[in-house]
């Protein structure tokens, strides 16, 4: 009876072990921040050069742009240094890591994308949409890889995992609400365009990053 007990106990250890997701390798996490941040980072300067905003600290960091002499990558990484207490304090050293050089990463893409490509001239709705789901896409690869562009990213991670409140809910209120209250600094037409654009990228993850969806663990 004792080894019958044993075997059905071995057996669903071995069960429960079958059914834990893959865990990400170096590999599968160095691709996902090194590609998620450059889908971003394109769709961000897709936006700089359409003079639109974003939700979060990019936003900040866009109206920072618009009002002074700095450009965007400079102020987005010092912006986002705040956070990562938050994101140490309530996430993990792993994840914190991750976001650091995601951000940093992006940052500097930023500023180096305009100088290899050449944006000419975009229809506003098409700047809007493109530029949304790269970065839409660019986040929903980082965030499965336990990762994030900082501000409001790491908010919205922690509210999705402590709280099972979907991120692309979560986000897509706050940044709404941060163009919103943007209406001052750039033109109703932009402002239009750039809630179309909130839309479209958190669509991405409202759609493809709900909680239990995606297995995958780093």
């Amino acid at each position: 009876m004792k080894t019958d007990v044993l075997n059905s106990e071995k057996r669903k250890s071995q069960s429960n072990l079958e059914q834990l997701p893959p865990k990400h390798t170096l590999l599968d996490d160095v691709q996902a921040i090194l590609i998620g941040s450059l889908l971003a980072a394109f769709g961000i300067a897709i936006f700089s050069h359409m003079n639109f905003l974003i939700g979060g600290t990019a936003g900040v960091s866009f109206l920072t742009q618009y009002s002074t002499s700095y450009t965007f990558g400079p102020i987005f990484f010092v912006i986002n240094i705040p956070f990562y207490v938050l994101a140490f304090i309530k996430l993990g050293w792993d994840f914190t890591l991750k976001t650091f050089i995601a951000v940093s990463f992006v940052s500097f893409l930023t500023e180096i994308i305009p100088v290899w490509f050449e944006f000419g001239d975009i229809e506003p709705w098409f700047a809007a949409i493109f530029g949304g789901f790269l970065i839409g896409s660019g986040l929903l690869m980082l965030f499965r890889h336990k990762a994030s562009l900082g501000g409001l990213n790491i908010l919205s991670i922690y509210v999705q995992e402590y709280f099972q409140i979907s991120a692309g809910k979560f986000q897509m209120v706050a940044d709404t609400l941060i163009i919103l209250a943007a209406f001052f600094i750039v033109d109703w037409e932009a402002l239009a365009f750039s809630i179309l654009a909130a839309v479209a990228l958190n669509i991405i993850l409202a759609i493809n990053h709900k909680p239990g969806r995606y297995k995958g663990m780093s």
